[in-house]
């Protein structure tokens, strides 16, 4: 990022980064006891987008005196690793109880002088026009990447007068403020809308949203009545299955080849709530002809070979279909293994608990995509007919309570096995009754949507506009 010298106000100079602030100073000496308590600041205590700093964990000073990134009140934290660089990890440290503070190593530290402003220095190197620049000279390797001390110390930064700077950076602080207000009043109407979401499906599974549907219909067939008609379409698929495979082997059915069928996996719980008339629990197994693990070979970013999905293409109600992931292996192999339309993905894996174990539809699918043994694939008895339905049931109440029961963390991998996903309890309502869930779930989470979607463009105006202040700012345009 580079500032044209003719094109700044008069009385204004350009300047290193070296030439007005330490960058990265050597450690003072303190007068503090070794045991005594002295403010910490891991990198997760700066708020991204210079959103503020939490200088509230404390730590005795013996314990990070060494080991850890000194600094002083007034400095400017500058995270120099990605993603944190990137994600604008920056602060000015406050007042601290003995002037001085420990933080991560990941921190470059830069010392104002007496001739710009904490703020004003702070406030330049957030622009995310900076930071481009900072993250293509990067120097390290893949994910430990960081921004050298010396590239950093070598910025030219607009410096004006210490008087401009403090007149300047007050009206900046001003107008963020009026936009802070707005933008925390979007975030409070997101947070509720994903309340109202919530509350959509839980409704949906729990019959309270086609409660007047029923009190003026009459389904053609109960809950039960489908359910026991799906167990016996999923024995019969697969002793049609297992009559192909002989047949194909030119063999005979041997005596007592129907015993051999594996019944589904039952229902484990005793306290599931009641569910409203005509409805039944049953487990996702029963529901199921397929329940299988994907396959574990590590995928390449370039061709060749078919297409397969990231590990996180699934999300709760929905998969993302990227084409930027390969698996060069046969096509015989690769056969059982390409995703179909009404497919349900569920995660096998996941850092996170609140994406552990969530399910995906394939809505729809006309190419050759493969999906990774992380992932795990479920296609419904036919005789279901209704796999959105069970994306949404997969994905809240006593479904959803169940997966987050059954999770396990071994290795530093937090999951959940086939087994457990197999004995998911799922409401079971008519297939009439589902239809018309479908209907009016689709059409409540199409208006939630669109509210949200209106919500994000109005967050990123207001991040855009933040950027274009500091420009004008920077370029003595703002006051």
């Amino acid at each position: 990022m580079s500032a044209d010298k003719a094109s700044l106000p008069s009385g204004w100079r350009l300047e290193k980064v070296s030439n007005v602030s330490q960058a990265n100073p050597r450690k003072a000496t303190v007068n503090i006891e070794p045991n005594s308590n002295v403010h910490f600041v891991p990198m997760a205590s700066v708020i991204e987008n210079f959103g503020g700093i939490d200088v509230s964990k404390l730590r005795p000073l013996e314990e990070v005196a060494k080991g850890y990134t000194q600094f002083l009140e007034g400095d400017v934290l500058f995270a120099k690793i990605t993603p944190c660089m990137e994600n604008g990890k920056l602060a000015v440290v406050p007042a601290l109880e003995h002037s001085v503070g420990y933080g991560s190593t990941e921190f470059h530290v830069l010392r104002p002088s007496a001739s710009v402003s904490a703020r004003w220095l702070a406030n330049y190197i957030s622009q995310r026009t900076f930071r481009r620049v900072a993250a293509r000279n990067m120097a390290g390797s893949a994910g430990q990447l960081r921004v050298p001390a010396g590239w950093l110390a070598d910025q030219v930064i607009p410096v004006p007068p210490i008087d401009d700077q403090q007149e300047i950076v007050a009206k900046i602080e001003e107008l963020f403020s009026d936009l802070d207000a707005g933008i925390a009043s979007l975030e409070r109407a997101r947070a509720k809308l994903k309340r109202y979401r919530a509350s959509v499906l839980k409704s949906a599974v729990e019959g309270r949203l086609t409660q007047d549907w029923r009190a003026k219909n009459t389904p053609k067939e109960s809950g039960a009545a489908l359910l026991k008609r799906i167990l016996k379409t999923r024995r019969e698929k697969w002793e049609a299955a297992q009559l192909k495979k002989f047949a194909d082997a030119g063999k005979a059915p041997p005596k007592g080849w129907k015993e051999k069928y594996s019944d589904p996996v039952e229902l484990e719980a005793e306290d599931l709530p009641i569910l409203p008339g005509g409805w039944v629990w049953a487990t996702l197994d029963q529901l199921a002809s397929l329940v299988r693990n994907g396959l574990p070979q590590k995928p390449s970013p370039n061709p060749p070979g078919f297409q397969i999905l990231r590990i996180s293409a699934v999300r709760p109600m929905q998969v993302n279909l990227a084409k930027d992931r390969y698996l060069d292996i046969q096509r015989g192999a690769a056969e059982d293994y390409f995703i179909k339309t009404g497919d349900l993905l569920f995660t096998r894996y996941n850092g996170s608990l609140d994406f552990l174990g969530v399910a995906g539809l394939v809505r729809s699918s006309e190419e050759d995509i493969l999906y990774p043994d992380k992932l795990i694939r479920v296609q419904l008895v036919e005789a279901a007919q209704m796999p959105e339905y069970v994306e949404i049931a997969a994905n809240c109440g006593e479904s959803r309570k169940h997966i987050a029961g059954k999770a396990r963390t071994t290795a530093g991998q937090t999951g959940v096995s086939g087994t457990d996903i197999k004995a998911t309890p799922i409401p079971v309502p008519s297939l009439d009754e589902q239809h018309e869930i479908i209907a009016l779930a689709d059409a409540m989470l199409t208006s939630i949507a669109r509210a949200e979607s209106d919500i994000e463009a109005q967050l990123v105006r207001g991040a855009l506009l933040k950027q274009a202040i500091l420009k004008r700012a920077f370029e003595g345009r703002l006051v």
